[in-house]
């Protein structure tokens, strides 16, 4: 052991959550804050930077800038194997993320309001993310957005293709939802639109964690607090454990560079880890008692429910050939990345008021793929470890349609949707016509139900491993993120989600942080006034 650390908190992981609590937490400046990033600082390299790279980052940069990993075989997809993995850079899944801002409905938090109460209800959520966004577009609603927040939001593009526009005209005809402004209105949650809302600049710069809250004003390239703030990010710094005494989380021991070292925590340690946050648990005691003992791990707290309840939306495609003069981006904004796209309901017509599909249009030369994900899938995977060696990959299993009723509702937007918008869409332009899956594939059950199977892809929206609730009802932390049966430990990711969010996770990761740090100041203004009321009476 070398260099022992001793910080108020300390934070794992630069992402979403992990940035915001850092930089939320030091802005009062008596605060000292240690956050470690497993990997570098590459804010400014080409391929992070650069919006336009989004959508090829993992198949040309996967080496350097992501998590190296493979999930287990998948029984129900012919034992396909798909990537484990986010990004270990700074600003971890946010500096490689396909950049879709997407903010959880109002459907979804009236559902955690039920089960954690009114901290996490709509109203509150809506008044948090106005708080953390830049919104630079066009709303319908201009109260439900904020426009002095530090995460920069883009509305893009600001003029839409004729592909675009075309794909927007055949939704709306095929599914009855007229075209909508703003999907991120809680009034307009459902419909065809033509600009996405992206995590970018005006320039069209990716806007990560890091760059909204690790930037220039809060701290140097090395990763020091600038102007006082009592900040510390250390790079190149993989966690490997939480040490505890009498169940009190009180430090957590890590490599730098190859060494190993120690830090402690005054007040709480925040684990924001994403992927990794139920294997740091697992790791450190805290997990099913039986699997922690063939691992070789002593139990600090036994609870089943680590690592279960894994669930990740699914994600297949359609191929459409196009008008040869039709573009798909502006040829002055290739930074918009998507042409045009959706929120609908289950096409069978249940809970008619309720996201479960999300459509995105990716278009090039010739040719436009419609990604279609399904946003309420009931397939439940799990994360283990496989023994203690805490540098060797878990046994992720993610269990994809191990509920025959995910496959049923895929089917169903291929018969339904994609049909009837391919249909449309020939009736607009000849020239779009559907070739992937043929028509013929659509029209026969097992021939549709292999197509999926084959065209099914992976994405990295996993989340609720560790889920929020309480501990009868399958939790891991409590409303506040505070894990269940220790002290002064915290997670604050995508893994603590309660109930699978409509969209994609970063948005509801950056509200999960922000209310955590939230909290924590709010619990530490009461304490000081608690301790000032005290030492009044007892002058008294």
């Amino acid at each position: 052991m070398i260099m022992n650390r001793i910080y108020d908190y300390i934070i794992v992981g630069t992402g979403p959550a992990g940035a915001v609590i850092a930089k939320t937490l030091t802005d009062d400046k008596k605060t000292s804050v240690l956050l470690l990033e497993a990997g570098s600082n590459n804010d400014n390299d080409k391929p992070i930077r650069d919006s336009a790279m989004a959508l090829e980052l993992e198949e040309r940069f996967f080496p350097e800038y992501f998590w190296q990993g493979e999930g287990i075989p998948q029984a129900e997809l012919d034992d396909r194997m798909f990537e484990w993995t986010t990004g270990r850079l700074l600003g971890g899944g946010s500096s490689i993320n396909g950049e879709q801002y997407v903010r959880p409905t109002s459907a979804v938090m009236k559902e955690w309001e039920r089960l954690l109460g009114p901290l996490w209800s709509p109203a509150r959520a809506i008044r948090r993310f106005k708080e953390l966004e830049k919104y630079n577009g066009k709303t319908g609603n201009p109260a439900a957005r904020g426009y002095r927040g530090r995460i920069d939001i883009r509305q893009a593009p600001e003029h839409p293709t004729s592909m675009a526009k075309k794909l927007v005209t055949a939704i709306e005809r095929a599914t009855g939802f007229p075209e909508i402004l703003d999907y991120n209105n809680p009034k307009t949650p459902l419909g065809p639109f033509s600009r996405w809302q992206l995590y970018q600049n005006p320039n069209g710069r990716r806007e990560s964690s890091s760059a909204a809250f690790l930037s220039g004003d809060i701290m140097k390239p090395n990763g020091q607090g600038v102007n006082g703030r009592r900040l510390r990010v250390l790079f190149n710094s993989t966690v490997l454990k939480v040490l505890f005494s009498n169940r009190r989380a009180k430090a957590i021991a890590f490599l730098q560079d190859g060494k190993r070292q120690r830090a402690y925590a005054r007040k709480k340690i925040i684990i924001s880890a994403g992927i990794n946050s139920a294997q740091l648990l697992m790791l450190s005691g805290i997990g099913p008692a039986s699997e922690l003992k063939e691992a070789g791990i002593p139990c600090i707290f036994n609870n089943p429910n680590v690592g279960r309840r894994l669930r990740n939306h699914t994600l297949n495609f359609a191929v459409f050939t196009t008008n040869p003069g039709d573009a798909a981006l502006p040829r002055n904004d290739t930074n918009a990345l998507y042409t045009g796209g959706a929120f609908l309901p289950d096409p069978t017509g249940s809970n008619p008021k309720r996201r479960a599909v999300q459509m995105l249009g990716i278009g090039t030369d010739g040719m436009l793929t419609l990604g279609l994900i399904y946003l309420k899938p009931k397939s439940r995977g799990t994360i283990q470890l496989q023994n203690k060696d805490p540098l060797k990959i878990v046994l992720a299993d993610e269990g994809f349609l191990m509920d025959p009723s995910d496959m049923d509702a895929i089917k169903n937007i291929y018969r339904i949707y994609v049909k009837d918008i391919a249909s449309e869409l020939a009736s607009i332009d000849p020239s779009y016509r559907l070739v992937s899956p043929a028509p013929d594939v659509i029209e026969n059950d097992s021939k549709l139900e292999e197509f999926i199977k084959q065209n099914f892809d992976h994405n990295h929206h996993q989340q609720g491993s560790l889920r929020m609730a309480p501990l009868e009802r399958g939790g891991v932390v409590d409303r506040h993120g505070a894990v269940h049966g220790v002290k002064n430990l915290i997670v604050a990711d995508a893994s603590v989600i309660p109930f699978t969010v409509d969209g994609n996770t970063s948005a509801a990761v950056y509200l999960i942080g922000y209310t955590v740090a939230k909290r924590l100041l709010y619990g530490a203004a009461n304490t000081k006034i608690k301790r000032k009321r005290l030492f009044e009476t007892d002058v008294e």
